[in-house]
C-alpha cells in the first residue's frame, strides 16, 4: 500500500513516457540523418522532453517522492502550477522569465515574419487567378522577397533587427522559443 500512496503508478507511467519520448527524439535524430537532413529538428523536440523531465522527474525526486510530481490530467495540471507559484514562486526566477520571453516572443517573431512575408510575395498569377497556384512545394525560386521585407523592418525598427539571409532568420526562429523552453525547464529543474 506505501508503494501506491507515495506515487508508484505514477512512477511508471512517467518513467515509461519519458523513456518513450528519448527513444522518439533518437528516432528523429536517425531519421533525418538517413534522409541527408538536419538534425535540428530533433534538437528542437529535446525542448518540450527537457520541460516534461523537469515536472514528471526531476522536481518529484528533489521533493523526496514522487507523489508532488505533476499530476496527470488538466485540473489537476492547474492544481499543480498553483501550488508550484505558492511554494516555490516560480515567477520570480530569471530562468523561469527567459523562459516566457522566449515563447511569447517567439510567437510574436513568427507573426511579424508572416506578416512580412504575406506583404512581399512574389506574384505569379494574373489578378483573376488565386496567389496561391503560382507555388509550389519544395520549388527551387524564392517565394517572397526577403531584401524588401526586411529592409522595411530594418527602417520600421533598426538596421541590425533584420536578417539579410533567409536560412539564418528561420534559424532564429526555430531556436528562440526552443531556449526558452530550455530556461524554464531549468527553472523548474532548480526548485
Amino acid at each position: 500500500d506505501e508503494w501506491l500512496y507515495n506515487g508508484g503508478p505514477y512512477e511508471l507511467i512517467v518513467l515509461h513516457f519519458l523513456l518513450g519520448v528519448c527513444c522518439y527524439i533518437g528516432r528523429e535524430w536517425e531519421l533525418s540523418y538517413r534522409l541527408g537532413m538536419r538534425p535540428w529538428i530533433s534538437v528542437a523536440f529535446t525542448a518540450p522532453v527537457a520541460a516534461a523531465a523537469a515536472v514528471f522527474l526531476v522536481y518529484p525526486i528533489g521533493q523526496g517522492s514522487f507523489s508532488d510530481g505533476m499530476p496527470l490530467g488538466i485540473s489537476g495540471t492547474f492544481n499543480f502550477m498553483l501550488v508550484f507559484q505558492a511554494e516555490h514562486n516560480i515567477l520570480m526566477h530569471p530562468f523561469h522569465q527567459l523562459g516566457v520571453a522566449g515563447v511569447f516572443g517567439g510567437s510574436l517573431f513568427s507573426a511579424m515574419h508572416g506578416s512580412l512575408v504575406t506583404s512581399s510575395l512574389i506574384r505569379e498569377t494574373t489578378e483573376n487567378e488565386s496567389a496561391n497556384n503560382g507555388y509550389k512545394f519544395g520549388q527551387e525560386e524564392e517565394t517572397y522577397n526577403i531584401v524588401a521585407a526586411h529592409g522595411y523592418f530594418g527602417r520600421l525598427i533598426f538596421q541590425y533587427a533584420s536578417f539579410n539571409n533567409s536560412r539564418s532568420l528561420h534559424f532564429f526562429l526555430g531556436l528562440w522559443p526552443v531556449v526558452g523552453i530550455w530556461f524554464t525547464s531549468m527553472s523548474v529543474s532548480t526548485m
